[in-house]
């Protein structure tokens, strides 16, 4: 690839970079309410608790479709740490 087009490409790439800096990310702005309200009501900690928790049951159901085989294993570790536990 000549050396014009590949100074354009990265010129592209770091525009975008800003771009997305500048925008507001809505999550950000969330995250900045909950710091700023220092008395946070129970129920609002425990609905934010629970979409986490939500949240990361998914990624962990996702990432044992897409790894088989490192699923099976760490199932197969939890059975033998089950098996030698003792009450």
């Amino acid at each position: 690839m000549p050396d014009g087009e590949k100074r354009k490409r990265d010129q592209r790439d770091a525009s975008d970079l800003r771009d997305r800096r500048d925008t507001p990310d809505p999550r950000d702005r969330q995250d900045s309410q909950v710091q700023q309200d220092p008395e946070e009501s129970d129920a609002a900690r425990r609905r934010r608790r629970a979409q986490f928790l939500r949240e990361l049951h998914e990624a962990k159901a996702l990432r044992d479709r897409v790894q088989p085989r490192r699923a099976r294993a760490a199932r197969m570790r939890q059975a033998m740490r089950m098996r030698t536990f003792r009450w």
